[in-house]
This record gives C-alpha cells, sequence and structure tokens, in this order.
C-alpha cells in the first residue's frame, strides 16, 4: 500500500501545485511527502518534478506519469468501492465541503455520532461559502443552499429552506424600515452581499402577490463569508438576506428585526451533490441517510 499512497501523494501534489498543499490535504507532514515523492523517483529513475526555491513544476516524465497513475487510483477506488457493497460496515476517507454557517450549525455536530458508528471511517470536511468544484477538487460530496446548478452531478435532497431579509433595530432606526420591494433598491438601502470570485451576478428574489420579484440590490459592504455578513448586520451596518433557522435566535432575542416580512425570500434548497459513481459507495450513502435522518427535524420545525 505504501506505493499506492505514494501515487495519491504525487497526484496531490500535481494538482494543488506544492509539497505542502499536497501534504497537508493527504494529512501528511511537507517532510514525509516530500520523503514519498524522492522515494517513488528512486523507484521509477527518473526526476517526476523540476524544483527551484519558488516552484514546484512536473517535468514532462512527470506529466505522462501522472495521467496514467489517475487512471490506476481510479481503478482501485473502483475495485474498493464494488467490495464494500458485499460489507455493511462503511469503511474509509469521506471528503466533503459544506458552506460555512451550514457547516458549523448543522453538519460539523453530527461528524462525530457518524464516525463513532462507523469507526472504520474518517471525514475531511472543508467549510466555504464559495462555489467549489467537486470533480477538480476530489471531493466526495458538496453541501449547498440554494438554487442547484445545472451539472452532471446527482441531486439529493434535504430540505426546503425558508429564507428572511432583517437587519437590527439601530439600523432601521437610522436608515428607516422598507416598506415594499422597491424600498431596497437603487441604493436605498445598503444589503450585505456574499460575492467571491466569479460569483454569478447578484440580485435577491422575492414574493409578491404577483409572483416573484427579482432585486437588483447593491451595497457598500460584501464578503465571501456569510458569518462576516450576519456580523456587519448585528453592529448595524445594513440587511441581509439568510436561512431563516440562521436568524431565529437572533429575532427572537430582539438583536434583528424582519424586513419585509410580506415580502419574503423564495425559499433556497437544502441539498447534496456528488458524482454519480459514488452512488456505488456505500459509505457515502450512509453519511447522506445519518445527515438527512438527524437534521430533517431541524428544518422542519423551524419552518
Amino acid at each position: 500500500m505504501a506505493y499506492v499512497d505514494s501515487l495519491r501523494v504525487f497526484a496531490r501534489i500535481i494538482e494543488l501545485g506544492s509539497i505542502t498543499s499536497g501534504g497537508r490535504d493527504l494529512r501528511m507532514t511537507p517532510a514525509v511527502a516530500s520523503k514519498r515523492i524522492k522515494e517513488l523517483e528512486k523507484h521509477l529513475g527518473v526526476r517526476l518534478f523540476n524544483r527551484t526555491t519558488r516552484s514546484l513544476t512536473p517535468t514532462g516524465v512527470g506529466r505522462v506519469f501522472y495521467k496514467e497513475a489517475k487512471k490506476v487510483l481510479a481503478s482501485i477506488d473502483n475495485a474498493e468501492n464494488a467490495i464494500s457493497q458485499f460489507s455493511d460496515t462503511p469503511r474509509g476517507v469521506i471528503r466533503i465541503t459544506t458552506p460555512l454557517g451550514f457547516g458549523r450549525r448543522v453538519i460539523a455536530p453530527l461528524v462525530p455520532s457518524f464516525v463513532d458508528k462507523f469507526p472504520g471511517t474518517e471525514i475531511r470536511m472543508r467549510l466555504s461559502d464559495r462555489k467549489v468544484d467537486i470533480l477538480a477538487e476530489e471531493l466526495d460530496m458538496a453541501f449547498f443552499i440554494g438554487t442547484p446548478p445545472d451539472s452532471n452531478l446527482k441531486l439529493r435532497k434535504i430540505a426546503d429552506c425558508k429564507r428572511i431579509l432583517c437587519a437590527s433595530p439601530e439600523y432601521l432606526s437610522r436608515m428607516g424600515t422598507p416598506s415594499f420591494p422597491d424600498d431596497i433598491i437603487d441604493g436605498l438601502h445598503n444589503c450585505l452581499l456574499l460575492r467571491y470570485p466569479r460569483s454569478p451576478e447578484y440580485f435577491w428574489t422575492v414574493k409578491t402577490n404577483n409572483g416573484s420579484q427579482k432585486l437588483n440590490v447593491s451595497g457598500k459592504y460584501d464578503a465571501d463569508d456569510n458569518d462576516v455578513l450576519t456580523k456587519w448586520a448585528l453592529l448595524g451596518h445594513g440587511i441581509i438576506n439568510k436561512p431563516h433557522f440562521e436568524m431565529e435566535d437572533y429575532i427572537k432575542n430582539g438583536k434583528l428585526i424582519e424586513v419585509l416580512p410580506s415580502n419574503p425570500p423564495i425559499p433556497s434548497i437544502i441539498g447534496c451533490l456528488y458524482p454519480h459513481k459514488k452512488l456505488q459507495d456505500p459509505k457515502m450513502i450512509y453519511f447522506m441517510d445519518h445527515i438527512i435522518n438527524n437534521c430533517n427535524p431541524i428544518f422542519q420545525f423551524k419552518d
């Protein structure tokens, strides 16, 4: 297995661009990852990387070997997945990504009980509010809150997610309370927006008596972390559009006030995306079932 492990290290270093990043992704120190590459080069009798003090790039031979090594690793993973279907005990690593707030409040608390139940598994969770390419990042599944993207990935819906517009009492006292959806466009209010590189054009869609209405909102602050937006709202800096379950306690204790209650944002979908081939892997099914069975009551109660 040491040779296979070295292939995995080599592949992740190619994909992530450095020994430090590749090793960290596989829970190895840079020294151990570097040793694996040296052992692999010695075994093959070729140099796989060109090294300088500032960069690490694959050699021509390294690029050829990477292409073939990926086929070998994929075959091993497929073989292990096929065998695992004959066992009732899931084993192996599950790599997931989830939005920051949802991951902290919902997914993370459920991870230890899953691993306790299935000690042969490991969960590696990445929290990010940015859009993540799970195929390029070699992740097993991605939880999301929003509208599922058009893709070749499989979707498993977890729940509908009620959303809410809200702001602090101080902000509304200072800037006025909007009465109609058009009151928050054209810079009349500071809308706190989630933005990141290559994020889509930003707008909020709310319910009206005539159907949904798209609002081209704007604001002086934006961030790629939803929890930062919440803190700004609590400090009186603007209006946010967030999942109801994340804001409910703030609404109850008066720190935030619902804005436009007659015109709430359209609900989002909470779901999980994963590659088609992962459907064959029992640990994936067990983990998704564990999350859905334990978090559904949260959203049924909140909504």
